[in-house]
């Protein structure tokens, strides 16, 4: 059991990226690189905070194993200029309890992610490399799921504007053709899909003598124009006499898209 844990822990190591190795000691670096170079990482050094910063600019690095004790730049300052630079490097710095009190500031302040104190336990610093690296991995996936959320939101808000814009424009084709209706001297019926008339304009109120709309077309319309409701035909026509005039009636489906919508029924005035 325990040779599959460390071949399963060398196998995600693998994969996972890139370390940069901070330490003003060549012995020290050479001994860490020993160590972590079995578990397949791509290991960069540094023998100062300054050197380390100019890695950083030329190379993507995961995770970032830094000395604390180092002249000129101390680790906790090289590590807290690296977040502030690149925050999404895991920051791990290795120091002695002489340096307690500075280490535990740059942690709460966020700069550190652990501190490890030398001389350190060889599998125990693998195992809290391994930790960081698949805290890594996690925040990179954290953080493309939120630039592909931020991307939908973007699209779904632009898709949210369009399908505003199109219903102004619709609203203004709508009351534009209400009011051109209302205005026609031909009668003029609509009747949804349920059979329930929408629009009646003033000269088809007047022809029947009575208020039309939200009405069951059916319950409204004579008798003998009944047959232009029946379902399923595309066009129709009827004869209608009226007040001692007589109408030619025509009646065909209101469509959107392919889908039939309801019918317009409109009155043409014959001669008797």
């Amino acid at each position: 059991m325990g040779l599959m844990t460390c071949s399963m822990e060398r196998s995600e190591a693998t994969t996972a990226g890139r370390l940069l190795l901070v330490d003003d000691e060549e012995n020290i670096l050479s001994s860490l690189r020993r160590l972590l170079r079995r578990d397949g990482y791509e290991i960069r050094v540094a023998g100062s905070g300054a050197e380390g910063l100019e890695i950083l600019k030329q190379v993507e690095i995961d995770v970032i194993v830094s000395d604390q004790r180092m002249p000129g730049m101390t680790g906790t300052e090289f590590l807290k200029e690296a977040c502030r630079l690149y925050p999404s490097t895991v920051r791990i710095v290795l120091s002695g309890y002489t340096e307690l009190e500075s280490v535990t500031r740059a942690i709460n302040e966020g700069s550190v992610y652990r501190f490890l104190t030398k001389p350190w336990d060889d599998e125990q610093l693998r195992r809290h490399i391994l930790e960081a690296v698949r805290h890594k991995r996690v925040e990179d996936e954290n953080l493309k799921l939120q630039e592909q959320l931020r991307a939908a939101n973007q699209r779904m808000t632009a898709l949210l504007d369009e399908r505003q814009e199109a219903l102004l424009l619709d609203e203004v084709s709508l009351q534009f053709a209400h009011e051109l209706l209302a205005d026609l001297p031909l009668p003029v019926l609509g009747v949804d899909g349920d059979g329930l008339v929408v629009v009646a304009n003033d000269a088809m109120e007047s022809l029947l003598e009575l208020p039309m709309v939200g009405m069951d077309a059916m319950a409204v319309l004579p008798s003998e124009l009944s047959g232009l409701l029946a379902p399923g035909i595309e066009r129709a026509e009827a004869m209608f006499e009226r007040g001692g005039c007589r109408y030619r009636v025509l009646s065909a489906y209101l469509r959107h898209g392919r889908e039939p919508r309801g019918r317009l029924l409109a009155f043409f005035a014959k001669e008797v």
